[in-house]
């Protein structure tokens, strides 16, 4: 007979394994809609992740700019223009080299005291952050949050990371899609500028695609924005063709 210990792990890991599951599933039902996805990120790790009671997605850009995104309330938002302001906290140091940091209890927290000192004038006193990306100077990472102390301990690091892992495979799917759909759509509208301009001046398909280019360099404009001011309208931004 299995022991106490080999008995609860193996119920750890099938609860993982459903959480898992229902988080896949939540991911996949938003397609290329990214803002749902990141929405259904934080939801559901607060009820994934051990202790979690709040959760943001934090996006840093160049390294300095922070972005709180998909907030599960204002709270976790708060916190995350904390880092932004002050310029100091886990997502602007340590996540870039570590896939996790936890912060145990802000009240004595070494590492950043000003930015823990305002987390928990706010209400937040623990917090574990999990990488989900990192692309050069830019930054993803998943943030839960809870208003008491020690409220994280290893389970909820190891539940983390495995939650983190699938969130960042849906994260880049739907990115990927919204990125397809947006190149699909402006490949279209382009060809509806250059249909406007080839019907109206005569022109041939290669001519107008040069026409919308020139426009686009004078101006200093995307050739998608051009296309999409000429097609309703049918009139170019500045000048007409030359043929």
């Amino acid at each position: 007979m299995p022991g106490d210990g080999a008995r609860g792990a193996g119920e750890a890991m099938g609860n993982l394994s459903e959480i898992m599951g229902q988080a896949a599933r939540s991911f996949h039902e938003r397609h290329g809609d990214v803002d749902a996805t990141l929405h259904a990120i934080t939801s559901t790790a607060v009820g994934a992740i051990p202790g979690a009671e709040e959760a943001t997605i934090t996006y840093v850009t160049g390294r300095r700019k922070v972005e709180p995104r998909a907030a599960t309330s204002d709270l976790p938002r708060t916190v995350d223009e904390i880092q932004s302001r002050l310029q100091e906290g886990p997502c602007l140091d340590s996540m870039w080299e570590e896939k996790t940091v936890r912060i145990d209890d802000m009240r004595n927290e070494p590492r950043w005291p000003r930015y823990a000192a305002e987390a928990a004038r706010v209400g937040v006193l623990s917090s574990v952050s999990f990488q989900l990306f990192v692309e050069g100077d830019n930054l993803g990472a998943l943030n839960v949050y809870a208003r008491r102390p020690h409220a994280f301990g290893e389970e909820s690091e190891d539940v983390g990371l495995v939650f983190a892992a699938h969130a960042a495979v849906a994260l880049s799917g739907a990115q990927n899609e919204d990125h397809l759909r947006r190149a699909v759509s402006s490949r279209d509208l382009i060809g509806q500028a250059k249909g406007i301009l080839m019907e109206r001046y005569k022109l041939t398909a290669d001519q107008a695609f040069g026409v919308l280019t020139r426009i686009s360099q004078a101006s200093n404009r995307k050739i998608v924005d051009i296309a999409e001011e000429l097609t309703p309208s049918g009139s170019l931004p500045s000048t007409r063709p030359d043929q």
